[in-house]
């Protein structure tokens, strides 16, 4: 049993600490931690730290480019238990994306098995994939084990990790970041290697280069996925110059000739980060909400690389208006947003421009030279040393036998043996002094190697191979303490580091050249529906029970047609594929509806309620062709009604236009086109009242104004006419009859009216 006095006490919480301020500190700490340690990369290796701990452990796990595969639950594994202390589902998403080619212009993880793809499908389990590393990958590492950066602990203490990677080449461009952090966000587009190589080198050469110069080398992003950017180059050069701007990315495509005047679209490329399942799918739903007429079908030929299909629905179609609306109403266009925020010197956040992200990238550069060339000067001093020892041995070969075999302590006698005229002879050959050694004195270093060396080394041809390595290594030394003492000469030579890496990953290397090309974004301009749609007669029908359909040709209107049982006809009548139908509720809104887009006649057509959100319990009141020029006069079963213009009714969505405000048990009643001077209305009652078109208002949406008079009922029908002409509509036998006498009728708006004259249709209707 413990003692209660071993168990130190909890830290008592300050309860008098005011909560803002509490809250304050603990969500900076959180901040903090998600902008340094998760969300945004480093400027000089590109990196966020599980991508560095990923190709660490992989490192560690000695998975090179050219040696075998590993089990990728091996590997994420032990990055969640030696560096990563995260969830392994992360760890391994983080992984698998580093292996995507169609999401990493130059993956650093080679994959072997399911690591996903471009239709957007998950990778395999972790437990059925393998990884190893890339050339990439390997580039990013090199140095590593000379001392070229810092490490430090990992999260438990056991073991260390490398702060940041040497990186060859400019990673953070060269395959770009995205995340997400408190307060701020980072997205980077992926650029070409030799591109940047070539930009890094002109900024060595020219320090203070103009942000505007470096476009010369690097025009603009290189997307895995390639495509074709259309933006215009100032807004491309304000974009690197501020850190923040967009590209207009679209999809590579070509016509393709079938013969007999036929052909199709193939679209080869498409945008970065787009899903091509989710693209397809998005299509097909354009063309089926015939959101563009002139598109007839979609269809996905890829297998490794990409096919997609777009059939016209007619040859007489203009490929660049179909890709021009499909740029409107798909992905096959995007807009890729720059955010270059990033952790300039590993610890501070900052928008950067391409030049300062470049700047960064060849000062880490510099300190990696620096301190790798500092670490192989204290590797060749050690050697040095060592072969100075050998030397001094092989001069007096005898009396270093004798003493390794006769004395009790040789490492000892050797340290105290005075070596003279060989030690003197030795330093003066090798132009070396060893440090804090005495004249004829051997260091511990120099006794431990004569001791570890083996029998077969003692002959003179080992003696002359001793001598050629301490001249070479003495040269090396010389080169290396000039590099460290003349900063011009580290410029070259990371220079010369760039040029490399141009030729190993540059166009002659797999996947190393330009994929995104540029081109002139030409402005799409809005193209009408009609200018899409090939111009050919129809015939509208549509039957009592909403059910609407397209005759093809003008057809006889007596003709008799096929309904479903218990319907029969109701609208009928000529018109063109190229119109525009408007469909008045008795709800009072109009809807618009494409001809184009009606159902064929072969079956019973379609209910309009689909195609429009009519709804059930309101009626149909009129179907009419649209006329832009034309006036409608509205009004509703209460006998309030007005004059709108017809270009104010057309409906831009499925929902419809609200026009006339019907409340209660009132409806819309009358649709019809003004033609004429006056109006002429009758009620439940009979009654008929004509009045002067004038004293109707002009009005955009509205209940309108009184047009009769009612003591019981309401209105039955209106209409406009023209004075001189009288007022015409069909008596019981079925002929037009005309009153030209209208003056016992005629009044002011709102009259009651007199009752109808003789023969005026029973059904209290003017047409």
């Amino acid at each position: 049993m413990v003692d209660d006095a071993e168990i130190p006490d909890a830290p008592v919480p300050d309860l008098s600490e005011p909560l803002r301020r509490a809250l304050g500190e603990r969500y900076l700490t959180y901040a903090l931690s998600t902008i340094m340690h998760r969300a945004l990369p480093d400027a000089r290796d590109g990196l966020k730290p599980v991508h560095r701990r990923i190709l660490y452990a992989m490192r560690e796990l000695r998975l090179s480019s050219t040696g075998g595969f590993r089990k990728s639950a091996k590997i994420s594994g032990d990055v969640m238990g030696n560096y990563h202390p995260h969830g392994d589902a992360a760890i391994y998403d983080a992984m698998a994306r580093l292996a995507q080619d169609f999401n990493v212009r130059y993956p650093l993880v080679d994959g072997q098995g399911n690591f996903g793809n471009i239709d957007g499908d998950n990778p395999a389990a972790s437990r059925y994939t393998e990884a190893r590393m890339t050339a990439v990958a390997e580039a990013m590492l090199d140095g590593l084990n000379e001392n070229a950066v810092d490490f430090r602990g990992n999260y438990d203490g056991t073991l260390t990790e490398p702060v940041v990677l040497p990186a060859q080449f400019p990673n953070l461009l060269a395959n770009g970041s995205s995340g997400i952090a408190v307060g701020m966000a980072t997205n980077i587009p992926p650029h070409n290697i030799a591109e940047l190589c070539d930009a890094c080198i002109h900024l060595i050469k020219t320090p203070d280069a103009r942000d505007d110069t470096l476009l010369n080398y690097v025009p603009g992003p290189d997307f895995p996925t390639g495509g074709v950017i259309v933006e215009p180059p100032e807004n491309i050069a304000t974009a690197y110059r501020t850190g923040r701007g967009s590209f207009r990315l679209r999809c590579r495509w070509e016509v393709e000739d079938l013969g007999r005047g036929q052909w199709q679209i193939v679209v080869t490329e498409i945008p970065y980060q787009v899903q091509k399942s989710k693209l397809i799918e998005k299509i097909a739903e354009v063309i089926q909400t015939r959101k563009i007429p002139i598109l007839a079908d979609v269809r996905d030929e890829s297998a490794d690389d990409i096919r997609m299909i777009l059939e016209p629905r007619s040859k007489n179609v203009d490929p660049e208006v179909l890709m021009g609306m499909l740029y409107r109403n798909s992905d096959l266009e995007v807009r890729f947003s720059l955010n270059m925020n990033v952790l300039i010197d590993g610890l501070t956040p900052k928008v950067c421009s391409m030049k300062e992200v470049l700047r960064a990238f060849l000062d880490h550069r510099q300190e990696v030279l620096v301190r790798r060339s500092t670490h192989r000067m204290e590797k060749i001093d050690h050697r040095l040393e060592v072969l100075e020892g050998f030397i001094i041995a092989f001069l007096n070969l005898d009396r270093v036998i004798d003493i390794i075999r006769y004395d009790d302590e040789p490492k000892a006698a050797l340290m105290r043996e005075d070596w003279g005229r060989e030690h003197r002879r030795a330093r003066d050959e090798a132009d070396y002094v060893t440090p804090a050694l005495g004249e004829g004195e051997l260091s511990d270093v120099q006794a431990e190697a004569i001791l570890n060396m083996r029998l077969r080394s003692l002959r003179r041809l080992e003696e002359m191979e001793l001598l050629r390595e301490q001249e070479a290594l003495m040269a090396e030394r010389a080169g290396l303490e000039d590099l460290l003492e003349d900063p011009a000469l580290q410029w070259e030579s990371i220079a010369a580091q760039l040029r490399e890496t141009k030729k190993q990953f540059g166009k002659d290397w797999r996947g190393g050249a330009r994929r995104t090309s540029f081109a002139e974004g030409a402005v799409i301009e809005e193209v009408p529906i009609e200018a899409m749609i090939d111009r050919e007669p129809i015939t509208v029908v549509c039957s009592q029970m909403g059910w609407v359909r397209a005759m093809t040709g003008h057809i006889d209107l007596g003709r008799e047609l096929k309904f479903k049982d218990g319907d029969g006809p109701r609208f009928i009548f000529h018109a063109e594929t190229t119109d525009r139908l408007l469909v008045f509720g008795s709800n009072g809104r109009f809807y618009t509806v494409s001809a184009a887009n009606l159902p064929g006649g072969r079956g019973m057509g379609e209910p309009l309620r689909l195609m429009v959100d009519l709804p059930n319990e309101a009626d149909i009141v009129t179907i009419l062709i649209h006329q832009p020029d034309r006036r409608l006069l509205v009004a509703s079963d209460a006998g309030d009604g007005f004059v709108v213009a017809e270009n104010d009714v057309v409906a831009q969505t499925r929902s419809g236009k609200q026009v006339l405000n019907v409340r209660g048990g009132t409806r819309a009643l009358v649709c019809k086109p003004v033609d004429g001077d006056h109006v002429a209305v009758v009620g439940e009652n009979r009654k008929v009242l004509v009045f002067a078109l004038d004293e109707l208002p002009e009005m955009a949406r509205g209940k309108g104004v009184r047009l009769q008079k009612y003591k019981d009922g309401g209105l039955s029908d209106a209409t406009t006419f023209t004075l001189a002409e009288g007022l015409s509509w069909l008596d019981p036998a079925g002929r037009t009859r005309t009153e030209t006498a209208l003056e016992e009728w005629t009044g002011k708006r709102a009259g009651a009216g007199r009752m109808a004259p003789r023969g005026f249709p029973r059904d209290n209707r003017f047409t």
